[in-house]
């Protein structure tokens, strides 16, 4: 996927593909996908801290469509590409090197994110 292409695509699939998903009027789901939405919410701690905390939970479980939601919402959070780093740094030092190549796409995903705004 080209890089420019790759942020729209993303959310392009989800968005059509969580409508699907939502239109099927499944009550477990859509309490699900609330919740989801609610925990990332401002509380005790900021959204901002909530959406780093779920990078580093996706890349150590190795969810690419996750880390690339979080980085998004990272992105749009302000979050730096100092702070990216230290957060991939805390990532690989809890997942292991088997985070590693994730990080790779994570950075690739990263800059598309820079690069199409």
């Amino acid at each position: 996927m080209e890089n420019t292409n790759q942020v729209e695509a993303f959310n392009t699939y989800r968005e059509k593909m969580n409508e699907k998903i939502l239109g099927a009027d499944n009550l477990v789901l859509k309490r699900l996908f609330n919740l989801d939405t609610n925990t990332y919410e401002d509380g005790a701690l900021p959204s901002v801290t909530k959406e780093m905390l779920g990078l580093v939970a996706s890349m150590v479980l190795r969810c690419d469509d996750c880390i690339k939601y979080h980085l998004g919402k990272c992105y749009e959070l302000g979050v730096s590409s100092d702070q990216m780093f230290e957060i991939f740094a805390v990532a690989n030092i809890v997942g292991g090197t088997i985070v590693i190549p994730h990080t790779r796409r994570a950075v690739e995903y990263w800059e598309s994110l820079q690069n199409d705004h």
